[in-house]
């Protein structure tokens, strides 16, 4: 049991699952943000040019039973602007890790001199050929 604590303690501290967790809490905050955005700002201006605020749009099926459309389209709304804005931070953010040098990787091949195959960077004859390699 100790090890199984001890296992899942590791897993928590790991660096992508505690990035994944406040990924999740500011997505949330944000859904918030975006929301509020469509239901007390667009809205209320679409309802301007439409005559009524968007969320109030439906349409009276059968006694009491509405079809709430403007729900749905304000949804939508809000789908959309969700994704734009994500879409130009990981554009931004692709771009930003583009710009940062790059680390030289280091080689773990070499090429032989006398048969010209690529072999293992520590080796000291070559497989292909079985020529003595110079250090």
């Amino acid at each position: 049991m100790k090890n199984f604590i001890k296992e899942f303690k590791e897993f928590i501290s790991r660096g992508n699952v505690m990035d994944m967790a406040v990924g999740i809490i500011i997505g949330g905050a944000f859904t918030a943000i975006v929301s509020s955005l469509v239901d007390d700002i667009i809205n209320p201006i679409l309802g301007l040019f439409g005559g009524a605020n968007l969320d109030k749009l439906k349409v009276s099926l059968l006694g009491e039973v509405t079809l709430n459309y403007g729900k749905f389209i304000a949804a939508i709304i809000n789908f959309l602007l969700m994704a734009l804005i994500l879409f130009l931070i990981i554009k931004t953010l692709n771009k930003a890790s583009s710009l940062r040098p790059k680390k030289e990787e280091e080689a773990v091949t070499k090429i032989c001199p006398f048969c010209k195959s690529e072999i293992d960077i520590e080796a000291t004859r070559c497989p292909h050929c079985t020529s003595q390699l110079g250090e």
